[in-house]
Formats: C-alpha cells, sequence, structure tokens
C-alpha cells in the first residue's frame, strides 16, 4: 500500500541540482594543487558524499584545511552561474507546496553555499529550512542535522511519515538513523546488500527508489 508523506526533506547535490560537473572540477583543482593526482568524474561520483570536515582529514591529513580552501575557490568561482536544477525538480517542489507537504533541505554542502544557491534559484523560501555542513554539530548521515531541520516544525518521526530523499548511501543511512523514510533517487541503485537489509528491517518493506522526479511526482498524485 501506498503511504502519503507529511513532510520530504531532500538532500541537495544531485537531487535538487546537478553539481558533479562543478564537485568534479574543483576537486581536480584541489588534488593538482596539492600535488596529488586528479581524480576523474567516476571517481568523483563514487567517493564525494561526507562533508568537507569527515572527507577531507582523511584525504590531506594535517592540510586537509589548506586544501579545503582551494576546493572552496575553485567551486565558489562561478557555481551560481553555473547551477543547474535536475529535470523536474522545480515543478516537484511547487508539487509538494500544492500538495501541503512541508519540504527541508538537508545537504553536506556547506550551509552558507547551500542557501545562496537555493536563494540564486528563486526556491530559498519554498523551504522550511536548509540545513548544511557545520551548521550541526554533526553532519550527515548523523541524526542531528534532521533534528536542527525539523526544529520549529511541529513534525514527529515518531508519528509523522517524513521522507528523506536523495541520490547516495549517506542519504539513506541519514534517514535510517533520524528514523524518517528513506528514499532513494538515482539512476542506479548502487547500494549495498547489507544498507538494503537495513532499510527493510527498519522500514518492513523494500527501499521506494526513483530515478526521475517525474516518478516521484507520479507516485505523490496517486
Amino acid at each position: 500500500m501506498k503511504k502519503f508523506p507529511k513532510a520530504i526533506i531532500f538532500d541537495w547535490d544531485n537531487t535538487i541540482i546537478d553539481t558533479w560537473p562543478l564537485i568534479h572540477e574543483a576537486i581536480d583543482e584541489t588534488m593538482v594543487t596539492m600535488g596529488k593526482k586528479p581524480w576523474g568524474l567516476a571517481k568523483v561520483k563514487e567517493n564525494v558524499h561526507k562533508s568537507m570536515r569527515e572527507s577531507f582529514p582523511v584525504i590531506f591529513g594535517d592540510d586537509w584545511q589548506k586544501a579545503g580552501k582551494i576546493y572552496k575557490d575553485s567551486y565558489h568561482r562561478n557555481h551560481l552561474e553555473k547551477l543547474v536544477p535536475i529535470k523536474g525538480a522545480l515543478e516537484l517542489i511547487d508539487l509538494t507546496i500544492k500538495l501541503n507537504l512541508v519540504i527541508f533541505v538537508v545537504s553536506n554542502k556547506g550551509g552558507t553555499t547551500l542557501r545562496d544557491e537555493a536563494a540564486h534559484l528563486g526556491i530559498k523560501n519554498k523551504f522550511f529550512s536548509i540545513i548544511g555542513a557545520m551548521d550541526a554539530i554533526y553532519d550527515k548521515p548523523s541524526k542531528e542535522v534532521v533534528e536542527m531541520a525539523l526544529e520549529g516544525s511541529d513534525l514527529d518521526v515518531k508519528k509523522d511519515l517524513i521522507w528523506f530523499i536523495g541520490d547516495s548511501y549517506i542519504d539513506i543511512e541519514c534517514a535510517l538513523n533520524s528514523g524518517c523514510m528513506p528514499v532513494l533517487f538515482n539512476e542506479t541503485n548502487g547500494l549495498s546488500k547489507d544498507l538494503l537489509r537495513r532499510v527493510k528491517e527498519a522500514t518492513g518493506d523494500e527501499l521506494l527508489h526513483f530515478k526521475t522526479h517525474q516518478e516521484v511526482m507520479d507516485y505523490l498524485q496517486n
């Protein structure tokens, strides 16, 4: 039986907007500047999911903050001009408003950058809250980011069905950690059998998976 959510938490990068080209360019510039081999797009897609404060110390050690500045400078050079919403994303957001759903953004992108991008696209005020990396004490997949996002909304993950929709395993883990319903949005599943098993144990059903925003809209309208 289909279950209609009361609210939806959206991931941002590659769920609402297509930022792989921007992230790829910034990561490879950082790698080369720091004396490492560039990753290439495939490796970037495979590895870029955690926040900078969690992932960069592993990659760059004590120089991670220097690498972080290089990455941020590269990404911010022209990111607003190159923002491209994924097909159907803006229409989906409008539909959620029409259906009286409360919507949020929780991302591992820096909070200030995240909100600047939402404002540039003219959709910042459509979300109840927009929470990014460094806004909470921990980043995704910790439950703290979701708790911060929901604060003041009167929503309760123990009583209300809240979707957490995103393109990677980090989003699925964050949904599970916070008590939300995990929803995957990507072209291919790409999740481990263990994570899929955890989803079924937590929800009593198979993972809800959409490949396009039109599929999400069709589900919500039907």
